[in-house]
């Protein structure tokens, strides 16, 4: 039976014998009894085992080290908590004793260089299963709207960003390469030049000119060298992209969104969500709530930067006009409003050259700041005219034919359409309270690392 459905069926269950398989957390031996807190990962409360003396096998059992995993059948018994009072208890599998993740408090940066074994700490259960719970989210909304989702590829000739951070993807012999110092591309895989996926939202944009409510959910890729807590080379990327919606629309359905996964998580993953409010941000649980209370808050860059020159701050990067707010200015602004707030209106050398333009040099574009972690959805009204579109990439020097598909967009029945992108794996440092985007993605790859 299942460790989750002996907490859910207790009292059911209580005098009954029932049998439990499951890994060591704790193994504390006495001379005429021992205890073990027995895990099996369906939730992230442990059972308590009990044995005694009357086991056959008691000296045996004793030897048993922490992280084995064990099957036991016994009785369960209801005192202060509920105990499973040992029959008897089978060593499954046993583990040796330099197993590095023994009963002691570690930190998150040895967890992180045993990231193969980190599951298995209870931290690491809270945090992948709230990671599960808001994956489901995510899903659960989109669908429950009414949008397709889409499977974009991840091998792809377009650099949405432009920012050159793109991976490239190569069959080539890099030793032969490197000899000549010649790269034909006629020579490759796909005969052409070609990357991992920075985003997914131009496939978006194909797609939700034919079905209107389109959003995809997976990994994006960038080749960004910055060593900060925000940072990694791969995280999941949720994308969505409607016709039809301006950037007014588009904001409403991104705090939309992120209320509903809020709710979601609070309500499917309270064991986990209680025990991070206790252990990792107190006052977590609390702060989640009030952001399901409040409308969030709607300010322009120029309102932005007006309130970081009032400060008298001493920052490190002076805010100036025309200057991108960097992770500082983001700190003070979540905390001067105190709530999700949406910076919108940002000049247009700032953002990307999709985004439609205003007549002021601005563009519809807008980024959502959130308390603690800073931008976690960047958003726009996509530029729906041709020509200006056209007309835009001129003036950035862009290789037009690279771009050629999705300029053509604009010519056969374009529209008003919006969308954003949810750097997930941010969102759950804010759902987690934990500080480092490497601590709520299973396996980070960042610059100079890539392990397991």
């Amino acid at each position: 039976m299942e460790i989750k459905e002996v907490f859910k069926k207790e009292k059911d269950l209580i005098e009954k014998e029932i049998e439990v398989k499951g890994w060591i957390r704790k193994h504390r031996k006495q001379k005429e009894i021992g205890f073990i807190d027995l895990s099996d990962g369906t939730t992230i409360k442990q059972i308590q085992i009990v044995y005694d003396k009357k086991l056959k096998d008691f000296d045996e059992i004793q030897k048993i080290h922490f992280g084995s995993s064990i099957k036991v059948k016994g009785i369960l018994k209801k005192e202060r908590d509920i105990e499973l009072h040992a029959k008897e208890i089978i060593l499954i599998g046993d583990c040796s004793e330099d197993y590095p993740i023994q009963p002691k408090k570690h930190s998150r940066e040895f967890l992180r260089e045993q990231a193969y074994l980190r599951p298995r700490t209870t931290l690491f259960q809270a945090v992948f299963r709230v990671r599960s719970v808001a994956s489901m989210a995510i899903h659960d909304y989109f669908q429950k709207e009414g949008y397709v989702y889409l499977h974009a590829p991840l091998f792809t000739a377009s650099d949405c960003e432009g920012a050159g951070e793109m991976f490239r993807v190569t069959t080539l012999d890099l030793e032969k390469i490197k000899e000549t110092g010649k790269i034909d591309y006629e020579d490759e895989f796909f005969g052409k030049k070609v990357g991992l996926s920075v985003s997914s939202q131009f496939e978006g944009e194909t797609f939700a000119q034919a079905f209107s409510k389109v959003y995809t959910f997976g990994p994006s890729f960038r080749a960004d060298k910055s060593h900060t807590p925000y940072h990694v080379a791969e995280f999941w990327h949720v994308e969505p992209e409607v016709a039809f919606c301006d950037l007014d629309g588009i904001m409403d359905i991104g705090e939309d969104v992120l209320k509903y996964v809020i709710k979601y998580v609070l309500k499917h993953a309270k064991d986990e969500m209680k025990f991070l409010d206790e252990r990792v941000e107190k006052g977590l649980i609390k702060k989640l709530k009030k952001v399901l209370k409040e409308p969030f808050k709607r300010v322009t860059y120029k309102e932005c930067i007006d309130i970081l020159k009032q400060s008298k701050i001493d920052f490190e990067f002076t805010p100036e006009y025309g200057s991108d707010i960097s992770k500082e200015h983001e700190k003070y602004l979540t905390e001067y409003f105190d709530c999700p707030t949406y910076i919108t209106m940002w000049p247009k050398e700032l953002k990307s050259f999709y985004m439609k333009e205003k007549e002021d040099g601005t563009v519809y574009g807008a980024d959502l700041e959130l308390p603690g972690i800073g931008e976690v959805y960047g958003m726009s009204q996509r530029e729906d005219s041709y020509e200006l579109l056209l007309e835009r990439m001129k003036k950035l020097d862009m290789k037009i034919e690279d771009y050629e598909w999705y300029l053509k967009l604009r010519k056969y029945g374009s529209c008003e359409r919006s969308g954003f992108g949810i750097g997930f794996d941010r969102l759950l440092m804010y759902l987690t309270g934990i500080e480092s985007i490497k601590d709520v993605i299973p396996y980070p790859r960042s610059h100079r690392s890539c392990d397991y």
